[in-house]
């Protein structure tokens, strides 16, 4: 992996400085080497509050310790330690921060490639070394611990949208899917969520600048500032009462995981049409109660089953037999060398009905862009040969038992392409997902992380389809009612609440996103002035 520039830049200085004045440039870098291990040391535990360890009190304390190194790395420790080359330490020391925590926390995508692994993770690594170097330029400010945390939003803001629609794992909120932090979803989204965890490290950094400057009283506030923040979440209601629904969830299995288990799709269809059986026969002899609605997951049917005649008479004949909905997910045919993704209402007698089509798309996943270029630089494109198209609409599905808000696997990381479906008529989340190439690593548990999170963000029960696990169904409160196992053809059949009451952070949208990135980048602005002027007095 080639080295960071900015650490190779920083190594520089330090080595001419060190042939000027030995002693002191040793010094110098000997100071800059245990930021940088205090940074990995933040990014190791920010890690640990994900999946699969999902300790969630790591990523406030993640967040203390990256402050504190942050502030070591920006301590001027002369008149000619210039505000840009501290600045330029601390996005070193983010840098690794994002290192440390991308690679454990991504190490899922090597079942992929290795090479889709480390590049993934180090881009998004470049994105803490601005966070950095940014909250670099804010140390001196009155309060900035909030202004620190208005950019762990702002962060997030700009990672979740650019390049080519963001990425948004990683996000200090999705470490929260059932905590004491997590009520606040429901006021401002994850965005709010987030931004209470980075002020709750921040305040318990401030505690520690001021212990050590022996400001004691003011060490104590911080530390009860900060206890009090997920303390009062706690009391934020979590509704769960709704009108109630039968619904049963099918995980079919599938032949073998990997990346090339589409190409026995044939008998993915067949495993979740004999577990459809199953439920029948369950059903029958009371072992199970009648389902409303039937959900299949992502990928069920890669045969087409709006082409393809065998697979369109199996489907029906499961819908007519069971006499209910049955959401399907199914790849069709759109075109030339195109595809959609896309979960289909298929109605007893009828057929196929309303449908949605997956709108966020995962780039090399679903599609390769600049696939020309691409082309030249691996076979992997090989593994994606035909592009799928994107959706329109909210995610909307009326089945009528229900109106769900549906979305397709990668897309409930996305908090506007949730929310379209919840504003739009929604009455519960409903996840068609496939991870039956990340089984055995943490992806399907990070994944569900967010449906828990989602859950109480728009006050909705989620049901999770997965072809391979895992499957689960979540109240409103973010409580994992019941889930399966990865790997085992599985039903389940639970009763959930239909909710059409929007929540506070509903009816916000991105606004408190936006409130927060925009005072964090302002913040930067009057610190980087602030600095200047203090630098010509």
């Amino acid at each position: 992996m080639a080295p960071d520039p900015v650490i190779a830049g920083l190594a520089t200085l330090a080595r001419r400085n060190a042939r000027h004045h030995p002693a002191g440039g040793r010094r110098r870098w000997e100071r800059f080497a245990a930021e940088l291990l205090l940074g990995a040391a933040a990014g190791g535990v920010l890690w640990t509050a994900f999946p699969p360890v999902a300790f969630w009190p790591s990523a406030p304390i993640a967040v203390l310790v990256l402050t504190l190194a942050i502030r070591r790395s920006t301590a001027p420790r002369s008149y000619s330690d210039r505000l840009l080359r501290r600045i330029g330490r601390a996005a070193g020391v983010g840098f690794i921060a994002g290192l440390a925590f991308f690679v454990p926390l991504l190490s899922w995508l090597t079942t992929v490639t290795p090479l889709a692994w480390l590049v993934l993770a180090v881009a998004e690594a470049g994105y803490f070394a601005a966070l950095g170097a940014a909250l670099a330029s804010i140390r001196r400010l009155p309060g900035w611990p909030v202004w620190a945390a208005c950019l762990w939003v702002a962060e997030e803001l700009i990672r979740d949208r650019w390049p080519l629609g963001g990425f948004t794992w990683g996000r200090l909120a999705f470490s929260q899917p059932d905590t004491p932090f997590t009520g606040l979803a429901a006021l401002g989204g994850a965005p709010l969520v987030s931004f209470a965890v980075a002020v709750t490290g921040g305040l318990l950094a401030w505690a520690f600048v001021a212990f050590r400057n022996r400001a004691t009283t003011s060490a104590i506030v911080a530390v009860l500032v900060a206890a009090a923040i997920p303390a009062l979440a706690t009391g934020i209601p979590r509704p769960t009462k709704g009108t109630r629904l039968q619904v049963a969830v099918i995980q079919g299995n599938v032949p073998h995981p990997g990346t090339h288990f589409l190409g026995r799709a044939q008998q993915v269809l067949n495993n979740h049409l004999r577990e459809t059986a199953v439920l029948e026969t369950g059903v029958q002899d009371g072992r199970w109660r009648a389902p409303n609605l039937v959900i299949w997951p992502e990928n069920a049917s890669d045969v087409d089953p709006l082409q393809t005649a065998s697979a369109r008479t199996a489907i029906q004949q499961a819908a007519d037999e069971l006499g209910v909905p049955l959401l399907v997910g199914a790849v069709v045919d759109a075109g030339p060398d195109h595809l959609r993704n896309e979960g289909i209402v298929w109605q007893p007698r009828t057929g196929p009905a309303a449908s949605y089509a997956k709108r966020h798309l995962v780039p090399f996943g679903e599609y390769i862009p600049w696939r020309g270029l691409v082309s030249h630089l691996t076979s992997l494109v090989n593994l994606v040969p035909w592009n799928f198209l994107p959706g329109h609409g909210n995610g909307v599905l009326d089945t009528g038992a229900a109106r769900l808000a549906d979305v397709i696997c990668f897309e409930i990381a996305f908090d506007d392409t949730v929310r379209s479906g919840v504003v739009g008529g929604g009455q519960l989340i409903v996840v068609q997902t496939n991870n039956a190439t990340y089984m055995r690593t943490a992806e399907p548990a990070q994944q569900l992380a967010m449906s828990q999170l989602r859950a109480v963000e728009h006050g909705r029960a989620v049901v999770v389809a997965s072809t391979s696990g895992i499957s689960a169904v979540i109240s409103p409160d973010g409580r994992v009612v019941a889930r399966t196992a990865q790997l085992t053809p599985a039903v389940l059949d639970e009763t959930v609440p239909l909710r059409s009451t929007l929540t506070v952070a509903d009816r916000l949208g991105a606004a408190p996103e936006w409130v927060l990135g925009i005072l964090g980048l302002l913040a930067v602005l009057i610190g980087l002035v602030t600095e200047r002027l203090r630098q010509r007095e």
